[in-house]
């Protein structure tokens, strides 16, 4: 018996971004990967990873990510889209660039010989649901090396910043009365980093936090120098990265470095793969004013609860020594309120182990977002962007629809950004024009937001995401 291969072996669960879409109906062996798949989700390359995905490839016969890539478009898994092609043309040349590379000396007298120059990567940008990650992920699949990681920008730039934590915590205390000398831990970790991978692969490549905007520059100088080859999707060309950022001088210089070292492609068909109808899972999307709402949620959790192997209960979450409590979650299952998951201080590293814990999320009385909600709706685009990195099914009760959940308007007088402006001794007229007070960077954000959600109700979204079945496999 024939068997096809199902894309999301080859990528991470956020391939979907133009891959599923693409997807016909009769599309339906995706099943019989999805250990394989589950591996992938967890954004790092694993050794087992590599030979499982490297047998499955070899034994359909495909030399390299654009054949690949040609097969699905010939048998009608993918139609054809010639914007998606030429990029892939360009990352399969690069495939073939990088069998043999590495960054690590390959023996004693290496460092006395001209270390090889690496090979340029690339910068993929291009509107939401175009397929940027499809692409990057199935090139990701075919290179030939366990030196490789594969991860959702966030979830790198935190690990970044536990590493430059546990290095600052390895150094000698400061003896009374003496000052201590200063160290700058961004070199090691990029040395680390560039011990572990030679190729990395970011997907979503953004920068909306000061804290990462002013390491940038140092840390990826560094990964280049120590040969590391980087291949990222973003929404935004180089240029537009961080734009309207506070102090976003001291930026720019890093877009000078990226564009140095990868060469910018633009992916952008000017459809959203996302969107395409397809089979619903069913209604996953409630509002506020459908009557007897609340009550048709409970049962929904309570039927999904029902299968769980626990009661239904208060889950405290230990995240980088914090305690996180949601208050009714059963098994993979948590009933949430849009209060305790944006309303509180949370961030990305906790919405990961929220994705990790569970494979169903109730997002209930998610209200309308506007600018005076501007922090709420960056954790929402926060949370969204790492449920379904982690193919975490969603069910939604809010008080508008979808597309009209975050509008651009409001008192752009809130207090809290008053208060900001004069901590950061800012003239308000200075400060009107800034990322961080207007609202510019969440209302382009969201447009990901909904393309993705938009997905997230999909049949076949929903049923990849049962990780009951995963377990059986």
């Amino acid at each position: 018996m024939a068997v096809r291969i199902p894309l999301s072996l080859s990528m991470s669960p956020s391939t979907s971004l133009g891959c599923r879409l693409l997807l016909k109906e009769k599309y339906s062996s995706i099943n019989l990967f999805k250990s394989v798949a589950e591996m992938c989700r967890r954004g790092y390359s694993v050794k087992a990873q590599q030979e499982a995905e490297e047998s499955v490839f070899s034994a359909a016969g495909f030399s390299g990510p654009l054949d690949h890539y040609s097969g699905l478009i010939r048998d009608g898994t993918l139609n054809e889209d010639e914007h998606q092609r030429a990029v892939m043309q360009t990352l399969d040349q690069l495939h073939k660039t990088l069998r043999g590379y590495s960054n690590t000396p390959t023996s004693i007298f290496s460092k006395f010989f001209t270390k090889p120059k690496p090979p340029k990567g690339y910068y993929i940008y291009g509107d939401v649901g175009t397929g940027k990650t499809m692409v990057m992920d199935m090139f990701y699949s075919y290179v030939e090396t366990e030196k490789k990681k594969r991860v959702h920008f966030h979830g790198f730039m935190l690990d970044v910043h536990k590493r430059i934590h546990r290095l600052k915590q390895s150094m000698p205390k400061r003896k009374a009365g003496k000052m201590a000398k200063s160290y700058d831990p961004i070199a090691p970790v990029a040395e680390e980093i560039s011990e572990e991978a030679c190729l990395l692969c970011f997907d979503e490549f953004q920068v909306t936090d000061i804290a990462d905007a002013m390491i940038l520059k140092q840390l990826f100088e560094n990964l280049f120098l120590n040969g590391v080859v980087v291949v990222a999707t973003s929404n935004r060309p180089p240029e537009d990265l961080y734009k309207n950022g506070l102090q976003r001088v001291n930026f720019v210089p890093f877009i000078a470095v990226l564009q140095k070292y990868c060469q910018t492609l633009r992916l952008d068909s000017g459809i959203d793969y996302r969107k395409r109808n397809r089979p619903s899972a069913g209604k996953l999307y409630f509002l506020s004013r459908e009557p007897d709402v609340e009550a048709t949620l409970d049962k929904m959790f309570d039927e999904l609860a029902f299968k769980q192997n626990d009661i239904t209960r208060p889950r405290v979450l230990n995240v980088n020594n914090r305690k996180v409590r949601l208050n009714k979650a059963c098994g993979t299952i948590a009933d949430c309120t849009f209060e305790e998951l944006c309303d509180r201080p949370l961030g990305a590293s906790d919405y990961l182990e929220m994705s990790r814990l569970f494979d169903t999320i109730f997002i209930r009385h998610i209200p309308l977002l506007t600018l005076n909600k501007k922090t709420q709706a960056r954790r929402l685009i926060t949370l969204v962007d790492a449920l379904y990195d982690h193919k975490v099914r969603v069910v939604i009760l809010a008080d508008h629809p979808l597309e009209d959940m975050f509008v651009h308007d409001g008192d752009h007088g809130h207090e809290e950004s008053h208060i900001l402006m004069d901590d950061l001794g800012l003239k308000r007229e200075d400060a009107s024009g800034l990322s961080i007070f207007s609202g510019e960077e969440e209302l382009f954000a969201f447009q990901r937001t909904v393309s993705r959600l938009t997905e997230m109700q999909t049949e076949e979204y929903w049923l990849e995401g049962d990780r009951s079945t995963k377990s059986q496999v």
